[in-house]
């Protein structure tokens, strides 16, 4: 049994096409492996900690070998807590709509909390960085209101690539994408038509990637 750990910023509910895509990948693989364990977080939904003075001076006392206050440890075991629920799972299933050519604000704070030296990353001075979450495969669909396929687009493209740096700096590097748009800018008939082939390549990606 596998635990496979889905993770959405979108706010939209059953209005969001990155969710309704995941909803489509996650029900076929069930379908095929009904013993795994599916864990949703909603980021829109979830009380993430604050990642502010008392966390950054744990932080950067752990960097340097010095003791912490009693404040400092608390709001240091809070982003413990985040970070280990993330690296329980087995397979990472990410649904985001772009926003602002990037990711929305709730995922980054996500990243801001469990991105951190000793949970999920170590750095050696004669190494670098070694990322601490690895040999898991990761889903990650994205919903764009435009389309960024061209070469001219791509560059305004600041969420599929900060996704892969981010995850790849932890360790993922094994990121399967599923991309839906453009949602607004081709009009209903498109975005229909555009929606229907991802959740298609969702199903396929559930059975090559998540496995039975």
């Amino acid at each position: 049994m596998s635990l496979v750990f889905h993770i959405s910023a979108s706010p939209r509910g059953d209005r969001s096409a990155s969710l309704e895509v995941a909803r489509a990948l996650l029900e076929e693989h069930r379908r095929l492996a009904p013993n795994d364990e599916v864990i949703h977080l909603d980021l829109f939904a979830t009380e993430l900690p604050p990642f502010d003075g008392p966390v950054l001076e744990a932080k950067y006392g752990i960097m340097h070998g010095r003791p912490a206050t009693a404040p400092q440890r608390e709001a240091w075991r809070a982003v413990e807590r985040v970070a280990e629920q993330f690296k329980a799972a087995d397979k990472y299933v990410f649904s985001l709509p772009m926003w602002n050519f990037s990711i929305p604000y709730r995922l980054k704070h996500y990243f801001d909390v469990i991105v951190q030296p000793g949970l999920t990353f170590n750095f050696d001075p004669a190494s670098g960085y070694t990322g601490l979450v690895t040999g898991r495969p990761v889903v990650a669909i994205y919903a764009r209101g435009g389309e960024y396929a061209s070469p001219e687009a791509a560059s305004l493209d600041m969420q599929k690539p900060y996704l892969e740096t981010i995850l790849g700096f932890i360790g993922l590097t094994d990121v399967h994408s599923i991309v839906v748009e453009p949602t607004l800018a081709g009009g209903p008939d498109a975005a229909k038509q555009r929606l229907q082939e991802a959740i298609a390549r969702a199903k396929t990606v559930a059975a090559e990637v998540l496995g039975a």
